[in-house]
């Protein structure tokens, strides 16, 4: 008998409910909350596209533990992980974020700023590639705890050579949709055609990190998959 448990998360609305209803929900955020509910109202489909709430207690627990008090963003949305790094770093913790819609950002800004957090971001609008470079010309080179990329699919592989320079040895860069719906998993021919080209990149990358002997890696099920690379050199 195949147990619901053992597919992707995505395949299983009812347990996903459940994680969702009953356990991180009642632990939200009220920000984070306002935020998701503003997201969903204003962008409709799109939302899909913003960090679930479990995946937000996980990602505020995880820098809460590594002590992170300087991150980088990729990828920005309306906020909602943002926001979900902003509570969890010190007073003096900072963030760098970059995206290329800053009408997006400024869904979720009036909630970060609600919650008190705005002066810890940096938010540029710009292509991640040419903010990670212009970072590093900068001399910020393995400045950073961690870093969070949620951006053009295509590109994961560039920017992970690039966060490599910023990151610190010991510290993590997690990258988001590394299950991308349950495709990675599916036979070609009955992957829906608008899944098939990120599906590719995202396989590419997952294949590219597995052989990558400077990170430790850990590829979780959690949102649409999450995988942590601990930089080890």
């Amino acid at each position: 008998m195949a147990y619901c448990s053992k597919k992707n998360i995505l395949q299983c609305p009812a347990l996903l409910q459940y994680i969702l209803e009953e356990n991180s929900y009642p632990r939200e955020h009220e920000q984070l909350k306002e935020l998701r509910e503003a997201t969903l109202e204003t962008l409709k489909s799109w939302s899909v596209m913003s960090v679930p709430a479990d995946q937000g207690l996980f990602l505020s627990m995880l820098l809460k533990l590594m002590n992170a008090k300087k991150t980088i963003e990729i990828g920005v949305f309306t906020g909602y992980s943002l926001l979900a790094t902003a509570l969890a770093l010190p007073a003096d913790g900072q963030i760098m974020a970059v995206d290329v819609n800053k009408e997006s950002f400024e869904v979720g800004l009036p909630f970060i700023k609600k919650a008190g957090v705005d002066h810890k971001i940096n938010f540029v609008e710009a292509q991640a590639s040419v903010f990670l470079n212009d970072l590093i010309n900068d001399g910020k080179e393995g400045e950073f705890d961690f870093a969070f990329v949620d951006a053009v699919k295509g590109e994961y592989i560039k920017y992970h050579e690039l966060l490599l320079r910023l990151v610190k040895v010991g510290g993590i860069i997690a990258y988001d949709n590394t299950l991308w719906y349950g495709s990675v998993a599916q036979n070609d021919d009955v992957v829906p055609h608008d899944l098939k080209a990120n599906r590719s990149h995202i396989r590419e990358f997952n294949a590219f990190l597995v052989n990558d002997s400077r990170v430790e890696i850990a590829l979780l099920s959690i949102g649409d998959g999450l995988t942590l690379c601990r930089r080890i050199k």
